[in-house]
């Protein structure tokens, strides 16, 4: 029989991990929270949460000590995107997608190309990744955007989309062809460090959003790139593979802004049902309130040992971390739609205003549903898992 261990520690997190939490959480409040509102109303890059995130050490927490980094694990990870995202998702993709920018490299990148970059980002720079293409989202072996060798650099030629805080990064994580003859078309895919200075780079305009509109989203263009042959990310033709590979790191950080979102939801209803009368009681006092309440906190707390669960597996190197992420993913961000939408719903008249923010929380949920892999290509990774057994 299993032994029985005695006292804490059994089940649950590090106790540093809760230190952090309350860390991060008194600076969200204090300096992210503020200006949430108003960052979505003007569409505009959360200027005050990316200097208080950088200033904390929080903005790219996962970075090793050998750069520079703080060196913290995933769970850690996914506590600071989950924090920031319980004020304002927008904030919360500047640690999201650091890590998803970085992540290819430090999977794949030679040491110099890591000693390059990785310093860089501890230090306060950001990271972008380019996957997708307009013809090639879920489809991502389709990619058009080529790069030739060209003695001692590569050239790259096309159009990525859908690129998360584009314009403000300093690096992208890009993917592009490099043998259109490969056997597979998954096969003839490299991925490269490209920086925003290199000669024929440049980004697009904004793409107009239904949410997360504090982080902008746009194309890159490569019209004759060019960049040092060293800067490509591990051997030519692995570069698909160490972008689905990244995936099963990333995709609970993805995990983690939902789980924050939807906290903060409930959080923000619970507060209002206390205060709000009807009837002369507060309608806290009615069942079918607290009924609605008890759902969303129970798929929170769900969600949120998924989320941990996997971040954890991907750490380890666990068999199952390919599953366990797409199942965080998916779930937490299939509970952030459904908690923001009965947020707004226990708000009543109000919730449909923007005077409070749980409007702002459901239209930011919606993405947590779509980027870095649809629920619906979730759960064709998960069959997949499923059935090779």
């Amino acid at each position: 029989m299993a032994q029985v261990s005695e006292g804490p520690g059994l089940y649950q997190l590090a106790e540093e991990h809760e230190e952090l939490r309350a860390a991060v959480r008194a600076l969200a409040e204090k300096e992210i929270a503020p200006y949430a509102a108003e960052v979505d109303e003007q569409e505009r890059y959360p200027r005050e949460a990316l200097d208080a995130l950088v200033k904390a050490g929080f903005h790219a927490v996962h970075i090793p000590e050998a750069y520079g980094g703080q060196g913290a694990d995933a769970v850690a990870a996914c506590i600071v995107i989950e924090e920031v995202a319980r004020v304002d998702a927008s904030a919360s993709l500047i640690p999201a997608v650091n890590k998803l920018g970085t992540q290819p490299m430090l999977l794949a990148a030679s040491e110099e190309l890591k000693k390059q970059v990785m310093p860089e980002i501890a230090a306060g720079a950001s990271a972008s990744y380019g996957l997708s293409e307009r013809e090639a989202g879920s489809d991502t072996a389709s990619m058009r955007t080529r790069a030739q060798r060209d003695g001692d650099t590569w050239v790259l030629n096309g159009t990525k989309c859908w690129i998360t805080n584009a314009g403000e990064s300093t690096w992208y994580t890009v993917m592009a062809v490099t043998d259109p003859d490969a056997p597979k078309k998954s096969q003839g895919i490299s991925a490269f460090a490209v920086h925003k200075d290199d000669p024929g780079f440049s980004v697009g305009p904004k793409e107009k959003k239904l949410g997360i509109k504090g982080s902008p989203t746009r194309e890159i263009y490569f019209e004759n790139c060019t960049i040092p042959a060293d800067r490509i990310i591990g051997e030519p033709g692995t570069g698909l593979k160490t972008a689905l590979k990244t995936l099963e790191h990333t995709r609970p950080t993805i995990g983690a802004q939902a789980l924050g979102i939807a906290q903060g939801a409930l959080d923000a209803s619970i507060a209002y049902v206390k205060e709000r009368k009807q009837f002369g009681q507060s309608i806290a006092d009615f069942q079918g309130v607290q009924f609605m309440l008890a759902d969303m906190g129970m798929k929170i707390e769900t969600a949120r040992h998924m989320v941990y669960a996997s971040a954890a597996a991907s750490e380890r190197g666990d068999a199952r971390a390919s599953f366990m992420a797409s199942a965080a993913k998916t779930y937490a961000s299939d509970i952030a739609m459904e908690v923001t939408t009965d947020a707004v719903q226990l708000f009543g008249g109000a919730g449909y205003t923007r005077d409070f923010p749980v409007e702002r929380m459901m239209r930011d949920a919606k993405i947590t549903q779509i980027y870095e892999g649809t629920n619906q290509i979730q759960r064709m990774v998960m069959a997949r898992q499923l059935l090779k057994g």
